[in-house]
């Protein structure tokens, strides 16, 4: 077969060409025909399958999270009844308004108990937060090192919660120009500080 006789070809009458040239002109129908249905069709089809196959990725990745969430259920409300009740203690720890009078006579027996001297116990303006509210004290005490820590101690050891902020210790001033640290111990001193304690604001809560 020749370039003459492809010429020759009548579109008409596909029935009288030769046997070879229907075998070709049949397999570039069809290699046509597969290229418009993959163009039109089947590729559409591949990015939808795709695109479903990505989702189901997500969504057994999703699964297998709230699986393993839904395993430790229990244990996360277990948890989260022991922190309730963590934070239901220690707002326990604050007192409510009228506790705070008898806090202050404690914290103040708590500094004469070590054998300090008080020279300033003044209690500040309430400072309001969230729930709670800060009740700053100003204190300036006269005693030595081991009084001051028992002080801290029982201040510690009190069922509310008390803090110290701002601690500053001086030695007299006629002392401290001429002695050194480790000769101060037997030295009264002066231990001046910020005393805060606490009270909760919504008082029928936690009763």
């Amino acid at each position: 077969m020749n370039a003459s006789q492809l010429q020759d070809l009548d579109l008409g009458n596909v029935g009288e060409w030769p046997t070879p040239i229907k075998v070709v002109a049949i397999l570039i129908l069809c290699v046509v025909i597969w290229v418009a249905l993959y163009y039109f069709d089947t590729s559409d089809q591949l990015d939808r399958l795709r695109a479903e196959e990505d989702k189901e990725l997500q969504l057994r990745t999703s699964f297998e999270s709230k699986q393993i969430k839904a395993g430790n259920l229990d244990a996360y409300e277990r948890q989260l009844e022991e922190m309730k009740e963590s934070f239901g203690s220690m707002l326990r720890q604050l007192p409510d308004k009228t506790e705070v009078a008898s806090l202050l006579v404690d914290v103040s027996q708590t500094g004469l108990a070590a054998g300090l001297e008080f020279e300033l116990f003044q209690p500040e303006g309430e400072q309001t937060k969230d729930f709670y509210a800060e009740l700053p004290i100003k204190i300036k005490v006269n005693g030595h090192y081991h009084e001051f820590g028992r002080f801290v101690s029982g201040l510690a050891a009190l069922p509310r919660i008390v803090t110290m902020h701002d601690v500053r210790i001086d030695a007299p001033p006629a002392q401290k120009a001429h002695a050194r640290a480790a000769e101060l111990e037997g030295t009264r001193l002066s231990l001046q500080a910020t005393v805060r304690t606490y009270r909760y604001l919504d008082e029928a809560v936690f009763k």
